[in-house]
């Protein structure tokens, strides 16, 4: 017997599943008259105008992020679905239902720069103006100094700062402290933080939340702490003294063309390749690269053989052989054998590929 709890109901009896489900081959095919007026109705029928942001649209968002992934659907696809969600959204705020006097502060919701994936900022923004919030959404990659300019002008009491993608953490910590500078404490949210917000706790936001839902609720539970005016909440990251990341991010881009010069030494198959898949494997090796550096700004053992076995998956998934990507992590750490901490972090991407993906370190 299940012991889940059964979902909630709309007033003609579909359950959130379906609803979910029917938006999904909507967004899917294209079609956003009928995505808006599944949730339209929704709302007219008397489901929450929460529950359709946070258990149905944002599901439907995250199953689409998986789809592409796996490789059932393309780019593009995920791109005109994410474009149709966030129009529906635009639809159900202007719903009666959906309206609200803001009766608390003011909150400034932003997507950390360089992050393109805006649509759960969007979501925490309208979450919160149903809680009661005045809600300033300022969408995809903010740069910290208008993200600044916007806080002396509106006094907000706190940002909620939204990142995806843990490439962009670096950025976030400067955004972080530029908000902390000005007295404003900061919430972040988003897989790049960590599924604990360990990340989020490192560079010294006040707080973290796992999801949307949660975000509100904590919010509601009282004001964040203001950190001091000019003050730095979090200390300077100590391990970064030894100019390892700051080494490994400034010539990234010779690391990425002495590691391919060296990978289509070793691996002949890839003189055959065409422009396009070697465009692509440049971008691979540059990803890799730039995650290694992350992983060098967090001191993280987690965070680089993490994104390893995710990138494998996908590789997989688009029929690109895994065993590819040791080679390219030994050539790399012999360009920098001379950094033990990206010499330890390389060594356990290798592990944590051999374990999930049976690669080695072989090329064929």
């Amino acid at each position: 017997m299940s012991t889940s709890t059964p979902s909630p109901c709309l007033a003609d009896g579909t359950h959130l599943e379906e609803l979910t489900g029917r938006l999904w081959e909507a967004v899917l095919a294209g079609d956003e008259y009928a995505a808006a007026e599944l949730v339209l109705h929704a709302l007219d029928d008397g489901l929450q105008a929460e529950s359709v942001l946070l258990d149905v649209i944002a599901a439907v968002q995250g199953r689409l992020g998986e789809e592409w992934a796996a490789n059932r659907i393309s780019v593009a696809q995920e791109h005109a679905a994410t474009a149709i969600n966030e129009r529906t959204v635009a639809a159900l705020s202007l719903h009666p239902s959906a309206r609200t006097v803001p009766t608390r502060g003011r909150i400034t919701v932003a997507c950390v720069d360089g992050e393109w994936h805006a649509l759960p900022a969007r979501l925490l923004a309208e979450v919160l103006k149903l809680r009661g919030w005045r809600v300033d959404y300022l969408g995809a990659q903010v740069p910290a100094q208008h993200l600044i300019s916007h806080l002396h002008h509106t006094g907000a009491d706190a940002v909620a700062l939204s990142g995806s993608i843990a490439s962009r953490l670096p950025t976030a910590h400067a955004t972080i402290t530029a908000c902390q500078a000005v007295g404003v404490p900061v919430l972040v949210g988003g897989a790049a933080f960590g599924s604990d917000g360990r990340h989020g706790e490192l560079l010294g936001a006040q707080a973290w939340a796992p999801d949307g839902r949660a975000a509100a609720d904590l919010l509601a539970r009282g004001p964040l702490p203001r950190p001091r005016r000019g003050h730095q909440e979090a200390d300077n990251l100590p391990y970064l003294a030894d100019q390892e990341y700051t080494l490994v991010a400034r010539n990234s881009t010779s690391l990425v063309r002495s590691v391919f010069t060296e990978l289509e030494q070793a691996f002949p198959a890839m003189r055959a390749y065409s422009d396009v898949q070697r465009e692509r494997t440049a971008e691979d090796l540059a990803h890799i690269v730039e995650f290694l550096g992350v992983a060098l700004y967090l001191d993280s053992d987690e965070l680089f053989p993490d994104f390893l076995t995710w990138t494998a998956g996908v590789l997989v998934a688009r029929g690109v052989p895994a065993h590819s990507l040791p080679p390219a992590l030994r050539i790399l750490a012999t360009e920098l054998k001379d950094f033990p901490r990206a010499s330890r972090i390389l060594a356990l991407g290798t592990q944590a590929l051999t374990t999930e993906h049976g690669t080695t370190g072989h090329l064929a």
